[in-house]
């Protein structure tokens, strides 16, 4: 058999739920789900506006991602064909992994803190000469 044969088969074997690595993937994507929660949570109480930004789509992409991975296990299990392609969870991993490497490259670049400011009191400053209008 060969991997294309392998990764686009319509109706692979059935799996059935009890199955170690079908309740891991179940276990995982709900775990993305509640993550999400967690991350809108951990957004509101923020004070840098810069991380707030920067982190806005990613409980959205967190309930994408596990309620995708949902889907993909029950239909494997259900044997739903062309769903249940393995070629799907190849594709719903690469999409992972680009969201990743796209957000980590963003928060490089454009992550930055807003250091205060420290005013100096410096008592020859009114003797100085000033720059005129």
């Amino acid at each position: 058999m060969s991997i294309v044969t392998y990764l686009l088969w319509p109706n692979p074997e059935a799996v059935p739920y009890d199955n170690p690595k079908v309740m891991a993937l179940l276990a995982f994507c709900a775990t993305f789900i509640i993550l999400s929660f967690v991350v809108r949570r951990w957004r509101l109480r923020l004070q840098n506006t810069v991380t707030r930004r920067l982190s806005k789509s990613w409980p959205g992409a967190l309930v994408w991602f596990g309620v995708v991975g949902l889907v993909l296990a029950v239909a494997r299990v259900e044997q739903i064909s062309y769903i249940s392609m393995r070629l799907w969870w190849g594709v719903w991993l690469l999409a992972l992994l680009f969201m990743v490497f796209v957000q980590w490259k963003r928060w490089r670049t454009m992550h930055y803190e807003v250091l205060p400011k420290e005013k100096v009191n410096d008592p020859r400053e009114k003797y100085l000469p000033k720059s005129k209008k």
